[in-house]
């Protein structure tokens, strides 16, 4: 059984720092491409920042130069470093990855972590 366990979420001032981690646990072969996502109530999820297999990266433009999404191979861990953080920025935050398993690619959500920033 695969998981991705997210952790980081938290209330923060406007302006401030905060930094998300989110862990695979299990057993697979291997991970393709890994990714935070946020989403806002009665909006749809939002892709925040992506992070491929050879550490190509890609953000919205909501965040580029903010956000740093990083990714550590021998612990199956991404990061997701979030500085000078906006009202805006409150959001539930999910971690995605495509997990090699059973000779198939499958798609993986976490379960969310709550960002909150208050003016």
């Amino acid at each position: 059984q695969v998981q991705l366990v997210e952790s980081g979420g938290d209330l923060v001032q406007a302006g401030g720092s905060l930094r998300l981690s989110c862990q695979a646990v299990g057993q697979f072969m291997s991970i393709n491409h890994m990714a935070w996502y946020r989403q806002v109530p009665g909006k749809q999820r939002e892709l925040v920042a992506h992070i491929t297999s050879g550490e190509d990266t890609r953000y919205s433009d909501a965040v580029t130069g903010r956000f740093t999404i990083s990714r550590d191979f021998v612990t199956n861990t991404i990061y997701l470093q979030m500085n000078n953080l906006r009202r805006e920025d409150t959001a539930v935050y999910y971690c995605n990855a495509e997990i090699y398993e059973d000779l198939v690619y499958r798609d993986y959500w976490g379960r969310g972590t709550q960002v909150t920033v208050s003016s």
